[in-house]
C-alpha cells in the first residue's frame, strides 16, 4: 500500500539499527532520496505513491552510507557542551568568533552589540534563560534584515525568479532551510552565525528549488550552474554544525 501517515521507522543493518523519517514530496517524482541532517537524523524523501517496500530497500540499498554520516555526525556532537550564556563563552556571528560580555545595567540601559571582538550584551537580568532569550531575539532580527538582503541580491542572479520570494523564519534543528511548493522560503534563523558564503549556499539552493522542487540530477545540475563549488561550502557548513546549532 501508498504511505501516508509515517512515524519513525527503523531498519536493521548488521550491528546498526537505522532509524528514518519519510517526508512526502507531491512534486516527486520515482526516486527515493536519502538525506542525513547535520544533527544526524535521516529523513527519506519520497513521492506520493512511494511503498513501504520501496523505501525500505532504497535505505538498505544506501545503509553502508548512511550509518557513516550518521555517526560522523554523531561524534560532531559529542564534544559540545550547553551554552552557559556567561562572559568568556564563544559567540558567532557571519562566521566570524566573538567573545560574549555580560555586564549588568538597569533595564532602561538593555543594549546587544558587537564591538571589537565582542559580544556586549547589557541587561538587567543576568539569569540563563532569561539571556538566552535576548540573544535568540537579537540572532532573529539580525537574521531577517541580512537574509532579506541577500535573498534580493542572490535572486536578480537567478534569470528563474522574478521577484525575491516571501520568507520567514523557523528555529530548526535539523535542517537550514526548505521551500515550499507555493514559492515561500523557510530560513533557519541560526544560519545568521555561519560564513556569509554559507548563507548564500542555502538561500541558492532553496531558490533552485523554485524551477525544481525537487532533489532530482536536474536540481543539482541546476545548483551547480548556480554556485559553482557549492559541495565544499556545504560540507564546511554541515561540519560547523555542532557549533551553530548549538543553543
Amino acid at each position: 500500500m501508498a504511505l501516508s501517515e509515517r512515524d519513525l521507522s527503523t531498519l536493521r543493518y548488521g550491528d546498526a539499527n537505522i532509524i528514518y523519517s519519510v517526508r512526502v514530496n507531491p512534486a516527486r517524482r520515482g526516486r527515493i532520496a536519502i538525506h542525513v541532517h547535520p544533527d544526524g537524523a535521516v529523513e527519506v524523501e519520497a513521492p506520493e505513491d512511494a511503498r513501504e517496500e520501496a523505501i525500505r530497500k532504497a535505505v538498505m540499498k544506501r545503509a553502508r552510507w548512511v550509518i557513516q554520516h550518521v555517526t560522523d555526525a554523531r561524534k560532531r556532537f559529542e564534544h559540545v557542551l550547553p551554552r552557559q550564556y556567561v562572559s568568556g563563552e564563544q559567540a558567532l556571528y557571519l562566521g566570524r568568533r566573538y567573545v560574549l560580555k555580560v555586564v549588568q545595567v538597569p533595564k532602561a540601559e538593555r543594549s546587544i552589540k558587537l564591538k571589537r571582538g565582542l559580544l556586549i550584551v547589557a541587561t538587567d537580568n543576568i539569569d540563563r534563560s532569561a539571556l538566552r532569550a535576548r540573544i535568540r531575539a537579537w540572532y532573529r532580527l539580525r537574521a531577517r534584515d541580512y537574509f532579506a538582503g541577500r535573498i534580493e541580491v542572490v535572486s536578480k542572479a537567478l534569470p528563474w525568479v522574478q521577484e525575491p520570494p516571501a520568507f520567514r523564519l523557523l528555529d530548526m534543528k535539523r535542517q537550514w532551510g526548505s521551500c515550499a511548493t507555493g514559492g515561500s522560503v523557510t530560513l533557519n534563523p541560526f544560519l545568521v552565525k555561519a560564513p556569509r558564503e554559507a548563507i548564500d549556499y542555502v538561500i541558492t539552493h532553496e531558490l533552485c528549488h523554485l524551477r525544481e522542487h525537487n532533489h532530482s540530477p536536474e536540481f543539482f545540475r541546476l545548483l551547480t550552474r548556480s554556485m559553482p563549488g557549492w559541495e565544499a561550502i556545504k560540507s564546511r557548513l554541515d561540519h560547523s554544525a555542532e557549533i551553530i546549532l548549538n543553543d
